[in-house]
């Protein structure tokens, strides 16, 4: 069937859908909702069967919904409405939500229903709830619905009242519904109300003399103080008193005001800076002992012989100074004597470099530089590992230059709801951390160039599939990090680890003496280098057009033009693993290729 999404932004749950539906065969093309740009010509040009609208904040014309079958997808449980519905949910404690897949109609979210979908809601900020649980959900909602159409004989049902929704149209949570008060609200509360502004809008707030919109919140579960007053710094977080506890923020983003240009989020103490008093810094332990709670972005544990080195930094992004904390912590780990280390296991593994910290530098390019350095040093570390072997643990999104470091492990294991983007092209760059000799290696040079000039959202059943995945893991997001666990210490205790080890080791020497990995991060960053040292070059105008997110002028090309169902695996398989580098990719233009993550 020849599907066609039409959504407001390219964003994860239309990225997951994409990849999902051609997956299960069906034609898949994009039109974004974009000012002055005619959602009815474009339906009409594309001549669907079904048009699905994952997020869409505009109302779809009569026009469409009259002449063509609309599937609109709701984050609420049946009878819920309104535009904040996960923001409910979690402002209310609700402990299952749900998807709804209705029809499009003259009001809004009252369409017939043709699928619905129970989620849980576990205690995680919105934006992880949004890429896990309901991402599962709507996926399962949307193709339950795609094949009822396609049976020609189902007839969708209308709403009623009950359930979780009650048939509520529920209005905008508004900041004067968000607002924090820190002089009586417990921690809980106020915990609940930063999980369901994450990681929009936030919630604005007033701090050292400024007003803020806080993004992010986790508890911490020592220090304490008076109510409102700021204690500590620890990550690039500052932690806050409240009247039982107090609350790590690790991101603010500042107000904007009257004719100002937009404003984006940055790690709290950085955007700070020049503001915050002297604060005691309160480092995390580097090995939690178990008995003591703690909250951090980079963690280490052991079990028997395996290590886990977690990390979770807010979006995925990774800056400089992140990249660097966790090449430490990373060494630190290969310094304990364990056969099989793990790396990553969180809801959201990594996107790459941190484009909003860069967009905040001085100097934007000096920045950009430090940070692909910073990442690729990272990266090496992991590749040139040969007395243990590493997994990269998926549970979450991943792009760019995470996908890279991903793929730089021995082996990738990755939640079966993930959905990769392996590519820079979008962002105008060439690409580096080793993808030339890693990516290749996994798929063949020539699938390799496909997915860098595709430049589309692949699903872990299609990496699966590729072979950028070694192992597909069925389960919750919730349940990704017990069951990466469990699959590493059976990795650890099988009678061959050491043999493959010491083949590891044997196979990189030989790698070495063919091309040095220096010669393949050589040659990568002197294209990032031009990149980053042009002010003309389309990097620097499609990065701030991200970070401030600009509305893109048109569909992207790529986006607009229908995909057939994946269906390459022969080809795949009957393609030797090199370590030869793909060809260049050519960047875009900057206003054709704006994807929102």
């Amino acid at each position: 069937m020849h599907i066609l999404l039409v959504a407001t932004a390219f964003n994860s749950l239309t990225q997951r859908l994409h990849a999902e539906l051609r997956d299960h065969g069906h034609s898949v093309a994009v039109e974004l909702a974009v000012h002055g740009e005619s959602l009815t010509d474009a339906v009409r040009r594309h001549e669907p069967q079904l048009v699905v609208a994952p997020m869409l904040k505009t109302a779809i014309p009569r026009e469409v919904w009259s002449a063509h079958t609309c599937l609109v997808v709701h984050p609420g449980p049946v009878g819920d409405r309104g535009p904040s519905s996960l923001d409910w949910a979690i402002h209310e404690d609700a402990g299952e939500w749900g998807v709804t897949v209705l029809q499009a109609n003259a009001e809004m979210d009252a369409g017939d229903v043709w699928a619905s979908v129970v989620c849980p809601v576990p205690p995680v900020a919105k934006s992880d709830l949004y890429r896990g649980e309901v991402s599962d959900a709507a996926v399962a909602a949307v193709l339950l619905a795609v094949e009822r159409f396609a049976t020609g004989t189902y007839s969708p049902r209308a709403q009623t009242e009950g359930g979780a929704g009650s048939g509520r149209a529920r209005p905008y949570l508004d900041q004067s519904v968000r607002r924090i008060d820190w002089a009586s609200e417990s921690t809980e509360t106020i915990l609940r109300k930063l999980r369901a502004a994450d990681s929009q809008p936030g919630v604005r707030d007033e701090l050292l003399g400024g007003e803020w919109y806080l993004h992010g919140g986790h508890r911490e579960y020592e220090l304490r103080g008076h109510p409102g007053d700021l204690l500590a710094t620890r990550a690039g977080a500052v932690c806050r008193a409240t009247t039982d506890g107090a609350v790590w923020i690790p991101e603010l983003r500042a107000r904007r005001g009257p004719g100002q240009p937009p404003t984006f989020k940055l790690p709290a103490v950085t955007a700070l800076a020049g503001r915050l008093p002297a604060l005691p810094q309160s480092p995390a332990p580097s090995r939690p002992d178990g008995q003591r709670r703690v909250w951090t972005d980079i963690s280490y544990r052991e079990e028997r012989n395996v290590g886990f080195l977690s990390f979770s930094f807010p979006g995925g992004a990774m800056s400089t100074t992140q990249c660097r904390r966790l090449l430490a912590a990373y060494r630190e780990a290969c310094s304990r004597p364990t056969s099989v280390l793990v790396l990553g296991g969180g809801r959201v593994f990594s996107n790459g470099i941190h484009l909003n910290v860069i967009e905040a530098a001085e100097d934007p390019g000096a920045e950009s530089w430090a940070n692909i350095n910073a990442i690729d040093d990272l990266v090496e570390a992991v590749l040139t590992t040969t007395d243990r072997l590493v997994v990269a643990a998926v549970g979450g999104y991943a792009a760019a230059g995470g996908v890279m470091l991903a793929l730089a492990a021995d082996e990738v294991w990755c939640r079966a709801g993930t959905v990769l983007n392996p590519h820079y092209r979008l962002m105008g760059l060439y690409g580096s951390e080793f993808w030339t000799y890693t990516l290749p290696r996994r798929v063949g040079p020539a699938v390799a160039e496909r997915l860098m000039r595709q430049a589309l959202p692949v699903s872990g059943t299609a990496a699966h599939r590729l072979g950028l995945v070694d192992r597909l893991v069925e389960c919750t997001p919730q349940d990704f990090a017990a069951e990466a666990a469990r699959l590493a210490g059976h990795l650890a205790s099988l009678p061959a680890v050491q043999q493959r080890i010491a083949a590891k080791k044997a196979e990189r020497d030989h790698q070495e003496s063919l091309r040095p990995l220096a010669a393949f991060r050589e040659e990568e960053l002197a294209h990032m280098r031009r990149a980053f040292s042009d002010p003309s070059a389309p990097y620097h105008a499609l990065r701030r057009a991200f970070v401030r997110k600009e509305k893109p002028l048109r569909t992207p090309p790529h986006l607009g033009v229908a995909v057939p169902a994946v269906r390459m695996t022969d080809q795949l398989r009957s393609e030797p693993r090199v370590t030869e580098p793909a060809p260049d990719i050519s960047a875009p233009e900057p206003d054709a290729c704006y994807q929102e993550g």
